[in-house]
């Protein structure tokens, strides 16, 4: 069958290069065409755009970019028509992805959505849409079974692929040890900082986040970096700071790592996934994030607290986040033993609420068999 597949995200580059893995043992014929990143592009299939130049962070940030995001939805409509696939499968990124099931649906191709959009945070009109418009939904978080049950409308929970994917990562890790000799850095314990995967994210996060480095003499901070940047677009925000970069290493380094700060997203996870206590960071323009607090409805923004819903992990929002704040939480995370304690129990009852392993693997026998069956 030929899947054409669209992710928009770094996260859904790693989701999608795990599905289609699974696909290809179930469907040996799979063909595919897709929107995603390296780790897509490395499973084979012809790769149409790159994340790279595909995600923009903040309602401000979408609205100057719109021209460009509009262009790229007329080309994806033209695209999949042209190649005539036998499914649609989205990955999360609503805003585009949403706008692609009308289309597909409208001419007759099934449409699968794999990594419900956080409908229960915000736009909960948008499951009129996908009511309409998508034929099979799978979810990854264990509430939003119940929450799409209040609409009527079935999905499938399948478990998180990142804990899948992780798992494999660790199998992997030898030890601290040889991650330290093979970049070159020393013997000092590490404090991994996770600025994001978007050029704006990094921009709006990484100054404030390299400035609490020299409060902390006995460790060294370490930046998960992205090789498609350039080492000067980092260093442009770390001026002065002794900081080191690691690229493409982001799990080895949590893996190494006695702490984390870490901007929202999906990375949040995998920090709690690893058992690195952290401290959550997210800023964003001032319009967008007026915005945003009258649309969201949610009481965290890190993954972690939002599938708890509860505190397990500190937020720094905006004004919060600077570098005397940065710096008292980082000391407690690394000195108060009870403190640090309390966040890692509260990882555990994480990993008991999201379930065990082979999300991804379900997720494609979910898929090709309700192919197989229309």
């Amino acid at each position: 069958m030929k899947y054409y597949i669209i992710a928009g995200e770094a996260s859904g580059d790693l989701h999608g290069a795990n599905l289609m893995k699974y696909l290809k043992e179930k469907d040996p014929d799979a063909s595919f065409r897709f929107w995603g990143g390296d780790k897509m592009n490395a499973q084979g299939g012809s790769l149409v755009k790159h994340i790279n130049n595909l995600a923009f962070m903040g309602f401000w940030e979408v609205l100057i970019n719109l021209k460009k995001i509009l262009k790229n939805i007329s080309f994806c409509k033209a695209d999949i028509l042209k190649w005539n696939p036998d499914a649609v499968i989205l990955i999360d990124y609503p805003g585009f992805n949403l706008r692609i099931a009308e289309h597909a649906k409208k001419h007759g191709i099934k449409v699968i959505y794999y990594i419900s959009p956080q409908l229960w945070a915000w736009k909960q009109s948008r499951i009129k849409k996908i009511k309409r418009y998508v034929d099979k939904m799978l979810v990854i978080l264990p509430f939003e079974k119940n929450f799409y049950k209040k609409f009527n409308y079935e999905v499938d929970f399948v478990g998180h692929p990142l804990i899948d994917a992780l798992e494999n990562e660790k199998k992997k890790f030898t030890n601290t040890e040889n991650f330290l000799a093979k970049n070159h850095l020393t013997s000092k314990p590490v404090i991994a900082i996770l600025p994001g995967s978007r050029k704006q994210e990094i921009s709006k996060m990484l100054k404030i986040m390299s400035q609490v480095v020299s409060y902390f003499p006995g460790y060294q901070f370490l930046i998960a970096g992205i090789s498609s940047y350039s080492p000067s677009f980092y260093e442009k925000f770390t001026k002065n700071s002794n900081v080191n970069i690691v690229y493409d290493q982001t799990y080895q380094l949590l893996q190494s790592s006695s702490a984390a700060i870490v901007a929202s997203g999906t990375a949040t996870l995998e920090t709690a996934l690893f058992n690195i206590p952290q401290v959550v960071c997210y800023k964003a323009g001032k319009i967008s994030y007026f915005i945003a607090r009258k649309l969201v409805n949610v009481k965290y923004i890190s993954l972690v607290n939002l599938i708890m819903d509860k505190m397990i992990v500190k937020e720094l929002i905006q004004k919060e986040f600077n570098p005397d704040s940065l710096k008292k939480e980082l000391t407690k995370l690394l000195n108060e033993t009870q403190y640090r304690n309390n966040v890692l129990e509260g990882y555990i009852a994480l990993k008991n609420k999201l379930g065990s392993t082979g999300a991804s693997e379900k997720a494609s026998q979910i898929i090709y068999n309700y192919l197989a069956e229309v």
